[in-house]
């Protein structure tokens, strides 16, 4: 089965210094026909304004990954890290028994656009970690490249949860399958361009959630980046 959510469905927030379609129900936006997708619970699309900011705040038990699409993301946190997070690093925080961070955009004449999502972990009160890593485009191009795991397979970053992230770029012929467990479930989120996923065909900011398929199929790509989750049901 493969349900089709448009990106328009997306729940919206504009508070000034940050605007952010949220794919699953958080803060302010509620629907409960969208609380998540196997232990995938969050997936922000966010555009923070020059000069601004999420301040010092805490996490717990969730794995949270930042994926920039443009601009460059701040990151400071107690466990000391000062990193910056431009377009192709994929930046994993697994937040467990408590951490706090902010993020900010320091640019004065750019917006920072990125995607925060968040994984459940398959287990409670790990110690918390960072981990960042480069992925060059040439490597995601016509294919999907493995980018967050539960093993680090393949130079993957590391996640505590039952769950595997590629990332793809596809134009013209370029075609990509990946083999699933029917037993569990998967998602596919267009950032950007045109794709047709298992014969359907997507936009930017749409997604195809599958459950019960063997595989998926990405073809037909118009200028398109996507990200694909391999997901405990």
């Amino acid at each position: 089965m493969l349900t089709l959510r448009k990106s328009a469905d997306r729940g919206y927030a504009d508070h000034g210094w940050l605007t952010s379609f949220h794919s699953f129900s958080f803060a302010g936006y509620h629907d409960p026909a969208h609380m998540g997708w196997g232990n995938l619970r969050v997936i922000n699309e966010d555009r923070i304004a020059p000069g601004t900011g999420f301040g010092s705040h805490g996490h717990r038990d969730m794995e949270i990954i930042s994926y920039v699409l443009s601009g460059e993301l701040a990151h400071q946190d107690t466990l000391g890290n000062v990193k910056a997070i431009p377009p192709g690093d994929v930046q994993r925080m697994s937040a467990g028994s408590g951490v706090l961070h902010s993020e900010f955009n320091h640019a004065p004449d750019q917006a920072t656009h990125l995607l925060q999502i968040w994984i459940a972990p398959d287990r409670r009160g790990v110690p918390p970690s960072y981990e960042q890593k480069r992925f060059a485009p040439e490597d995601k191009r016509g294919r999907l490249r493995l980018v967050a795991s539960r093993d680090g397979a393949d130079g993957s970053v590391t996640m505590h949860a039952d769950a595997a992230l590629y990332a793809g770029l596809f134009d013209g012929d370029e075609q990509a399958r990946l083999a699933l467990d029917p037993a569990r479930k998967a998602y596919v989120h267009l950032v950007r361009g045109a794709l047709s996923v298992n014969g359907q065909r997507l936009a930017g900011g749409d997604a195809a959630l599958l459950a019960g398929e063997p595989e998926i199929r990405l073809d037909a790509g118009r200028d398109a980046e996507v990200l694909v989750f391999d997901l405990a049901a």
